[in-house]
């Protein structure tokens, strides 16, 4: 390869060239070169040289350095306010926990550094002028769409169990599957998933979930992510009847993963609606019975489920917004729509408008998950019925006190003496006018103040 397929960014060149005129090899690596070679433009361009850090400290001492990695090696140069990391080669020593190394020992060779990346797809490096650098055929398996671990699939897993989770998330953001021992060896070592931080699975599953093929993933893998969320197992295999189903728990559920739809939504409501959709039927197995027919139900599934999520997720130590916001819809993923404008405006007074938006989204997910027969149709068709009336009525309706045409002032002005009683006449005007009993006009709501009030003189 005598040309880069990416523009690489001309201070990345310039550190490149000011390591190599110091007399130091130094070439860009990892996941930059993976993403260059695949059309896509990297993120973060990371550098790996045989200069050590304190080599690194002088050559770029009269630059903003970042030196938190750099007992492990990692020198950080801030350039136009962007850190490049530069890494000297190294070997890891062994493994404490499944996670880190207990030492790290600096080399001079990059075929050395290399071997102790994760996957091929991984271990390649680049400098201007030359070749790719690729020892153990990471562009044939991009070319394949295989995810493979460097070496031994067994040795890499044991050194650092989260690269588990890793092999996944990069499956699901590039469309590519498991090579098959790396998958197995994934699948061995699943359980050394409980040694690693809740944080730092939390963030990888989050990263998987979010993936452009995260649904597929989910569908083959799922006995290797029940390493990190156990109750996903009783999920495979765990059967639903044909008149609404056409698979099994835990492939429905990546298959609702895969159809949700987040357009129009901020960073927060996707990933809620993310995890949501992964979650909203984790109970079902426990919620099964059968009854004399043979025909298996999931009664009360919403709301134990929605107890396990929150289980789940302050385990995972999630934000408090995704816990809230993931619990909340599980507890009604499930629960029939109002129809009738006073319920729906009771609805949105107890939920808010954006949270029934993701709700539609969910269930929108959820059915497309199901089998395609009339009686999935219809219930689609309902949610669209619903969604469609709520945004009107949260545009142009009154379902909060802030948006009824009098307020505690008005009341206490028309003579209601200040106290509890000024909210509690606010509370029923409201209830008034999402019945339909009364319109939202400033004159008609103290007039029925006033007549109340000289009714109980």
């Amino acid at each position: 390869m005598n040309r880069f397929p990416v523009y690489i960014p001309r201070d990345a060149v310039w550190l490149l060239q000011k390591l190599r005129g110091a007399g130091h090899t130094a070439y860009v690596v990892g996941g930059c070169v993976r993403d260059s070679l695949l059309g896509r433009t990297p993120g973060d361009w990371d550098i790996c040289t045989s200069a050590k850090p304190e080599e690194m400290r002088r050559l770029f001492a009269d630059k903003q350095l970042i030196l938190t990695g750099e007992k492990h090696g990692t020198v950080a140069v801030v350039l136009h306010g962007k850190p490049y990391e530069m890494t000297t080669y190294r070997l890891d020593g062994d493994y404490r926990d499944h996670r880190h190394p207990e030492k790290v020992q600096f080399v001079d060779e990059l075929s050395l550094d290399l071997a102790r990346r994760d996957f091929t797809i991984n271990a390649m490096a680049y400098a201007p002028g030359g070749e790719v650098i690729d020892l153990y055929g990471g562009q044939a398996d991009l070319k394949a769409g295989i995810i493979r671990c460097v070496g031994d699939a067994d040795a890499r897993f044991a050194e650092d169990a989260l690269r588990i989770l890793r092999a996944l998330r990069f499956a699901a953001r590039l469309d590519f599957t498991l090579q098959p021992a790396t998958a197995a060896a994934a699948l061995a070592a699943r359980d050394t998933l409980q040694t690693v931080s809740a944080e730092r699975l939390y963030t990888e599953i989050d990263g998987l979930l979010s993936a452009p093929f995260a649904g597929k993933i989910l569908a083959q893998y799922g006995e290797i992510l029940a390493g990190a969320v156990p109750e996903i197992l009783p999920c495979v295999g765990c059967t639903q009847p044909g008149k609404w189903h056409c698979y099994d728990v835990w492939l429905h559920s990546a298959a609702a993963v895969q159809a949700l739809d987040t357009r129009g939504q901020d960073t927060r409501g996707a990933r809620i609606l993310c995890w949501a959709a992964f979650l909203h039927d984790i109970a079902k197995p426990l919620c099964r019975s059968v009854d004399a027919d043979g025909a298996a139900h999931f009664r009360g599934h919403n709301q134990r489920g929605s107890a396990m999520t929150r289980s789940i997720l302050r385990r995972l130590k999630a934000p408090g917004y995704l816990i809230e916001g993931v619990t909340g819809l599980v507890a009604i993923h499930d629960a029939p729509l109002p129809t009738a404008d006073p319920e729906i405006l009771r609805w949105l007074n107890r939920y808010g408008a954006e949270f029934l938006r993701r709700l539609c989204a969910l269930k929108y997910a959820d059915l497309d998950a199901h089998a395609h027969t009339p009686d999935v149709e219809k219930r689609r068709y309902d949610v669209q019925i619903f969604e469609q009336r709520m945004l009107l009525l949260a545009k142009n309706g009154c379902y909060t006190i802030r948006q009824l045409a009098v307020n505690g002032g008005d009341l206490m002005h028309a003579g209601m003496p200040a106290g509890p009683a000024v909210g509690e006449t606010l509370n029923t005007l409201l209830q008034q006018v999402m019945d339909g009993q009364l319109p939202n006009e400033r004159e008609a709501l103290l007039h029925t103040v006033r007549t109340h009030a000289g009714g109980t003189r």
